[in-house]
C-alpha cells in the first residue's frame, strides 16, 4: 500500500497507509464511535465536510453490500482507520470496502494511532486536517490544513440536496420494502441531506412521502399534512433558505418535525439560537433522557452543533430531550404550535433503535393529537 498522511491545523501528522483513492482531501476531521454501521456513516451525507475517524479498530470486516446504503453515495471528505482489512468476511457483501471507496474517490488513511487522534480531537475539539496520499511534506500539509475554511458559517446543505422534488419510490433506490399499510398522510421531506431510512421509516406508518430540494419555498411545501425537515452537514446558521421556509410553516401552523440539523433550523425558525459544539456528537451510544416519559434511550447521533436552551425557551420552546453525557439540548417542542423535533436520529441506521416510536409520534401529531 501506499504512505498516506494526515495532517491537523495544530500542526499534528499521522502517517500510514492509504487503503482509498489516491489524493487529497482536506475538512474537519472528527470522530465516530460506533462499533459497527461504517457504510452507513460513509452514505450518511451529514458527513460532507468532515474526514471521519472511526474509535472502533478494525474497519472493512464486514465489506459493502447493496442494502445498508443511506444515500446514493458517500459523502465524507476521507476516512481514517486503526486496521482495514481488504477481504470481506459476510455473506452480503458485494464488494470491498477499499474498492468502494476508490471507486468512488474517498481518500483514506489506516495503519495509524486512532485512539492517540481521538483523545486529541475530545480534548482540543474538532480541528481542520488534510488528508493526502499525493503530498507527504508535513510542513506543507499543516499550511493546508491551517487554510481550511471554519465549518462555521459554511453552508454545506447546498452540496447534498436534490435538484427537484421527488416521491419515495423514485427517491429511496434501494428500498425493496412494502409499507404494510394504507398511506394516509402526505409528507413533504426537505431534504438538507436526507437518510433513506428517515423516509422509509415514515412510509412503513402510512405517510406519502415526497422529497423536495433544501430551497423548497413553503407555499409548496403547506400543501402537505406535515413536513419534516431532515438531517444534514454544515452550519443551520448558514442555510438562511430551509429557516425561512420553516418559519413561514410555523406561522401557517402546519405540523414540522426536525432531525438533526432540522431540528437546529426549527429552532432558528422560532428564534432560538445555534452554536459550535467542542467537538460535536459522532456515535451510536449517545444516551439521552425524554424528559416527557422519564425513559433513557441510547442514540445515534452526528452534529456540529446545537440549539441553545435559554433562546428556546424565549422563543416558545420546551426541552423535551437532554443528551445526559453534556446537558445540551437534544429535543424541543413548541408549547402551543405543532412543531417538535430531535438532535439525534430516530431512524438509527446504523443503530440502536430506542428512539424509532418519534416518528409515530409525528403521525400522531399529523392526525391532532400531542
Amino acid at each position: 500500500m501506499a504512505t498516506a498522511k494526515l495532517a491537523l491545523a495544530d500542526g499534528t501528522v499521522f502517517t500510514g497507509d492509504s487503503f482509498g483513492a489516491d489524493g487529497e482531501k482536506s475538512g474537519e476531521v472528527v470522530f465516530n464511535t460506533s462499533m459497527s454501521g461504517y457504510q452507513e456513516i460513509l452514505t450518511d451525507p451529514s458527513y460532507n465536510g468532515q474526514i471521519v475517524t472511526m474509535t472502533y479498530p478494525h474497519i472493512g470486516n464486514t465489506g459493502v453490500n447493496e442494502e445498508d446504503f443511506e444515500s446514493a453515495k458517500p459523502w465524507v471528505e476521507g476516512f481514517v482507520a486503526r486496521e482495514f482489512t481488504e477481504t470481506p468476511s459476510n455473506h452480503r457483501a458485494s464488494q470491498g470496502l477499499g474498492d468502494f471507496l476508490r471507486r468512488h474517490g474517498i481518500v483514506a488513511i489506516h495503519g495509524i494511532d486512532t485512539r492517540s487522534l481521538t483523545r486529541k480531537l475530545r480534548i482540543e475539539g474538532a480541528m481542520n486536517g488534510v488528508l493526502s496520499s499525493a503530498d507527504l511534506d508535513d510542513g506543507s500539509l499543516v499550511a493546508k490544513a491551517k487554510a481550511v475554511p471554519s465549518m462555521a458559517g459554511l453552508d454545506l446543505v447546498r452540496n447534498v440536496t436534490g435538484d427537484r422534488p421527488r416521491h419515495w419510490k423514485e427517491f429511496v433506490l434501494r428500498d425493496g420494502a412494502d409499507p404494510g399499510t394504507p398511506l394516509r398522510r402526505r409528507v413533504a421531506v426537505v431534504d438538507c441531506g436526507v437518510k433513506y431510512n428517515i423516509v422509509r421509516s415514515l412510509v412503513r406508518l402510512g405517510c406519502d412521502v415526497t422529497v423536495f430540494p433544501a430551497t423548497a419555498k413553503a407555499e409548496d411545501l403547506s400543501k402537505f399534512d406535515g413536513v419534516c425537515y431532515s438531517n444534514g452537514p454544515g452550519d443551520p446558521g448558514a442555510v438562511t433558505y430551509a429557516v425561512e421556509s420553516a418559519r413561514a410553516l410555523v406561522r401557517m401552523e402546519k405540523p414540522l418535525f426536525g432531525i438533526c440539523l432540522g431540528h437546529q433550523i426549527l429552532g432558528l425558525a422560532l428564534g432560538a439560537k445555534t452554536y459550535k459544539l467542542k467537538f460535536g456528537h459522532h456515535g451510536a451510544n449517545h444516551p439521552v433522557k425524554d424528559l416527557t416519559t422519564g425513559r433513557v434511550e441510547i442514540t445515534s447521533q452526528n452534529h456540529g452543533f446545537a440549539v441553545e436552551e435559554t433562546s428556546l425557551a424565549a422563543s416558545g420552546g420546551e426541552v423535551t430531550h437532554l443528551n445526559l453525557n453534556d446537558g445540551t439540548v437534544e429535543g424541543f417542542r413548541h408549547r402551543s404550535l405543532p412543531v417538535a423535533s430531535v438532535q439525534y436520529h430516530p431512524e438509527a441506521a446504523p443503530g440502536p433503535h430506542d428512539s424509532q416510536g418519534l416518528f409515530a409520534r409525528f403521525v400522531l401529531m399529523m392526525e391532532g393529537g400531542k
